[in-house]
């Protein structure tokens, strides 16, 4: 990774989203460092001073408020920073806002010349992703997105939910954008390798079109539904986050569908978004090619152009 401390991770941004990784990373042993940075410092200390007074009951770390000028030897910069998503506003709704955002905060770590892993979850992650590459111009295996780790958690729980079995042991995976033209990718989908059909079958279901319609629009609500329940979606995604960060730490080498770049693959090109891909100390090391059908491919390149109207809307200067 060059000179950075594997130990040493930073978040920028302090909200929820924010505050809620934190207190994951905390719990999770990864870290023996963590350095949080907001525009308003007084809410990066308090949510720092909050989580360090629960290291007695976890490992010891060291959590503090900091600056653009402590981000620099971490091994990983998490970008949670950006207007939140309000009831009745779709993610791509937040982009102008939130791209003018990474305008400001891009800059300040190329500066400092970071050499780890840059890992955007704001929303929509996946134009915010491509804006960070960009903006950083730094390789691309380093500059990666939440993407659809959370939405393929969600379809794993709704999953096991439906079946009565262990969501672990559900493989499926959303693909495409983090938003609304995700896809469930129901032809590649199985139970400890058990096609899902037959798995259904074995546990009594068998309106399966109905039932991977009703799952598929479920998870894709999600975000929607807690939003107008409680304001904000925090806790999954920081979940989320920290299983990313185990994989990158550990160099696990494990197959998470985060946004990347796009090149060529099911025929789409020039635009960030997530299948799943081996992810290890390096950030993003290849996409795994999984089974699509057709409708799936043609619902693909619906999102990509949906990512890319966007795209060509909000950074011009990179598009053409």
């Amino acid at each position: 990774m060059g000179k950075v401390k594997l130990g040493k991770v930073a978040i920028i941004g302090c909200g929820f989203v924010g505050s809620a990784s934190a207190f994951a990373l905390m719990q999770s042993g990864l870290f023996t460092e963590m350095v949080l940075l907001d525009a308003n410092h007084e809410k990066a200390e308090g949510e720092a001073y909050d989580i360090a007074h629960g290291v007695p009951f976890g490992s010891p770390i060291r959590i503090y408020a900091g600056d653009y000028d402590d981000v620099a030897d971490a091994a990983i910069i998490i970008i949670t920073a950006g207007a939140n998503q309000k009831p009745d506003e779709t993610r791509l709704d937040l982009v102008h806002k939130n791209v003018a955002i990474f305008h400001s905060i891009i800059p300040e770590i190329t500066a400092r010349n970071f050499e780890g892993i840059l890992l955007v979850v704001a929303n929509p992650v996946d134009i915010l992703t491509y804006t960070a590459l960009k903006l950083s111009g730094y390789p691309e295996n380093r500059v990666i997105g939440s993407g659809t780790v959370l939405d393929t958690a969600r379809l794993k729980y709704h999953l096991g939910e439906h079946l009565g079995v262990d969501s672990r042991s559900v493989h499926a995976f959303i693909v495409g954008e983090h938003g609304d033209s995700e896809i469930a990718a129901w032809s590649s989908a199985n139970v400890s390798g058990i096609p899902l059909d037959s798995f259904c079958e074995m546990r009594g279901h068998y309106n399966h079109v109905e039932a991977t319609d009703r799952i598929a629009e479920e998870v894709k609500q999600s975000a929607y539904e807690i939003i107008s329940k409680k304001g904000a979606t925090y806790y999954g995604i920081a979940m989320s986050v920290k299983r990313i960060c185990a994989a990158i730490i550990r160099d696990e080498k494990s197959i998470l569908p985060i946004s990347t770049m796009m090149y060529g693959e099911y025929g789409i090109s020039d635009v960030m978004l997530s299948l799943p891909c081996i992810v290890g100390k390096d950030g993003y090391e290849t996409k795994v090619p999984i089974d699509l059908d057709q409708d799936e491919v043609a619902s693909l390149h619906s999102s990509a152009n949906t990512l890319r109207e966007v795209l060509e809307e909000a950074l011009p200067e990179y598009r053409g």
